[in-house]
């Protein structure tokens, strides 16, 4: 498998769709798996992921009514809570209900942070979660960094 540096990735972000099979799982419970998700390829950045939402389990994920950002390239984004029996996981994953042409294919995909989940896959790999809060990047074992996200990379 080649791997690909996370320093050969566009800026502007590029959308990409992939067939490889992404999975989310949270409290041993199978919150989604498609082989018609998207990836995001950004300069420092690992790729970001996006399932669709038809196959994600919509009925345990919420869009909080309290957090929003915006993204330059991609619009503005909403905020997502899972709900699992007596259990709360707030602000999860994210998705862009409007997103902006270059992004419209992403329309109605979730994003999930790897570290705020129990185990997120690409094509059967545990993914390693991108460095710090903001960013939403999946690590596999074919992307080279550094990335963008931990401590002193901010102004990168």
């Amino acid at each position: 498998m080649a791997k690909e540096s996370v320093w050969d990735y566009p800026r502007p972000p590029k959308l990409e769709r992939t067939t490889k099979k992404l999975k989310v799982i949270c409290d041993e419970i199978l919150i989604g798996e498609t082989v018609a998700g998207y990836r995001v390829l950004e300069t420092s950045h690992p790729p970001v992921y996006y399932l669709p939402q038809k196959d994600l389990r919509m009925d345990l994920l919420k869009m909080t009514p309290y957090k929003r950002s915006f993204c330059e390239f991609k619009g503005s984004a909403v905020y997502w809570d899972l709900f699992l029996p007596g259990k709360k996981f707030s602000e999860i994953a994210w998705s862009y209900p409007t997103p902006n042409k270059n992004f419209l294919s992403m329309k109605d995909h979730l994003a999930f942070y790897a570290s705020k989940v129990q185990a997120c896959y690409v094509d059967d790999e545990l993914v390693q979660a991108q460095e710090g809060d903001f960013y939403g990047g999946w690590i596999t074992k074919d992307i080279t960094g550094p990335f963008k996200g931990g401590p002193g990379t901010w102004g990168w």
